[in-house]
């Protein structure tokens, strides 16, 4: 091969990976940018959404966007924008053990839109501050969990009849164990605030947003751009760029309750088959609907 198409072949390979790597900023730009901040500016506050039912799945993403948060440099606060009524427990302990890290790192205001209740309300309480409208619902501080038994069929076998089904007795102690831990979680970041006792809290009242903010359950009435100036001036930031973060479309969890021979059942819809199935464990839930044992679709927690 002589020099002369060895040059011709190497110039080419170059002009591939130039426009190679334009195309591939072109593409990578818009996140880029997203996360990025504009010469006059301080930084950025990220607004991070939390809506429907709380489950793994959302978390999942909700976790991402706070690791995100934490990691960017640009990004200085976090605004958690909420419209949730809550979900698991287990991810509603998730979703609070995350916006704690990311509050012990940066500012985070809780800005309410609709309903903040429940395990929603439990993720929030790290929160910096906490801003509610006239019409958000707050609060809710409690665990709902099945009062009936589930039957095992014959066809499973156990090594001891604990296994895999607890007793009433056992659920309550469950709950009530859990719903201890709420409580203390709210008197811990909010016990300074709150005019009420420990036993009124354990009510599982929900409260409107003027009421909250009176017994301490939030902060001020404001609406998302004030929650966002809020976390800037938190940061110490008096230019700033937002970026928005919103979750993928979901339905999420359906929940419904049923009246059995042995109590309340709650049932929720399968992720696997089109049929229901029964809930086992405790829910952070600021409300879940009865049903008609006939009537098992359409119904949303």
């Amino acid at each position: 091969m002589s020099r002369d198409s060895s040059a011709a072949q190497a110039r080419t390979i170059f002009v591939v990976a130039i426009v190679a790597a334009v195309l591939v900023s072109a593409v990578l730009a818009p996140a880029a940018y997203g996360y990025g901040t504009s010469a006059q500016s301080d930084g950025t506050v990220s607004v991070i959404t939390i809506s429907g039912t709380i489950s793994s799945t959302t978390v999942d993403g909700i976790a991402e966007d706070l690791r995100n948060a934490r990691t960017n440099e640009s990004i200085k606060a976090v605004v958690l924008k909420i419209d949730s009524g809550g979900g698991a427990v287990a991810p509603s302990e998730r979703l609070y053990l995350e916006v704690l890290r990311t509050a012990e790192q940066m500012p985070v205001v809780a800005s309410v839109q609709g309903v903040g209740a429940s395990g929603a309300y439990y993720g929030m309480l790290p929160a910096d501050e906490i801003y509610v409208l006239s019409s958000s619902e707050v609060g809710s501080v409690g665990v709902i969990g099945s009062g009936g038994s589930i039957p095992i069929p014959d066809s499973i076998i156990r090594t001891g009849p604990d296994k895999a089904q607890p007793t009433a007795d056992q659920r309550e102690r469950t709950i009530e164990s859990l719903k201890r831990q709420f409580v203390g979680r709210v008197m811990e970041h909010r016990g300074e605030n709150i005019t009420l006792s420990r036993e009124e809290v354990a009510y599982a009242k929900t409260y409107l947003g003027p009421e909250a903010v009176e017994n301490g359950y939030a902060d001020s009435i404001g609406s998302l751009p004030t929650a966002i100036d809020r976390a800037a001036a938190l940061a110490g930031m008096e230019k700033y760029d937002v970026v928005r973060q919103e979750p993928p479309n979901s339905l999420g969890l359906l929940f419904f309750a049923s009246e059995t021979d042995n109590g309340t059942q709650i049932y929720k819809r399968s992720d696997r088959t089109s049929g229901v199935v029964p809930v086992t464990r405790p829910l952070m839930m600021d409300e879940v609907p009865y049903h008609s044992p006939e009537v098992t679709t359409d119904a949303s927690a």
